[in-house]
């Protein structure tokens, strides 16, 4: 079963390699560049896109009434989210220097670029950047969450469950009382992947600068 979760996570891991080759592969099919964590087209890929930009008044005038009705439903979730983002970047400030668990980097999980699209309008733009913000915080709660059960529960489920965090890798299996026993103080420590993923990403922003 270990081997076999393993597998299943090696496979993850691949994949994410996969698809950021695949990113860096659209970068070049639509003439963009991302220099300083910031997105740069060239004039004539702007110049293009502008050519598929739709006016407001036609982006209104096409919208159903029910969908226009119900956006102030949409944007009443933003209250939520703020407090959360707000709170629980708070906790993390606060306790996981006492915890010993390595700061989530708030930045890495909101990632504010479809404004420089030329194809969308201003409330098509205002739209991309508040789903933009909102799936980012949630995923930004997600790993501060994550590293938080790490440390005071990491445990395996039994039961199904249709998704798993980044750390459940590193989690005991449910049932195995003696190696939770003798191993929880270093696991819910062992942190060490962190360092060596932050590494890689700054040496990889490195290499894309220059190569920029």
């Amino acid at each position: 079963m270990i081997d076999r979760l393993e597998a299943l996570f090696a496979h993850f891991r691949e994949a994410e390699s996969n698809l950021l080759r695949e990113l860096q592969r659209k970068q070049q099919e639509f003439y963009y560049e991302v220099r300083k964590g910031k997105v740069h087209f060239s004039q004539e890929a702007r110049a293009r896109q502008k050519n598929f930009l739709k006016r407001l008044s036609a982006f209104i005038s096409d919208s159903r009434l029910l969908v226009i009705l119900t956006t102030p439903l949409i944007w009443l979730c933003a209250l939520p989210i703020v407090l959360l983002d707000l709170i629980v970047s708070i906790y993390q400030m606060i306790c996981f220097p006492i915890y010993g668990i390595p700061k989530v980097r708030r930045a890495d999980f909101i990632l504010l670029d479809r404004r420089r699209l030329a194809y969308l309008n201003f409330i098509e733009k205002l739209n991309c950047e508040y789903c933009t913000y909102a799936n980012g915080i949630l995923a930004y709660v997600t790993e501060i969450a994550a590293r938080t059960e790490q440390y005071w529960c990491p445990i395996k489920h039994a039961l199904r469950r249709k998704g798993v965090h980044s750390r459940y890798e590193h989690f005991f299996d449910y049932g195995d009382a003696e190696t939770y026993r003798l191993g929880i103080e270093r696991v819910r420590r062992d942190f060490k992947d962190l360092e060596s993923t932050k590494t890689e990403k700054i040496a990889a922003d490195s290499v894309g600068g220059m190569s920029q």
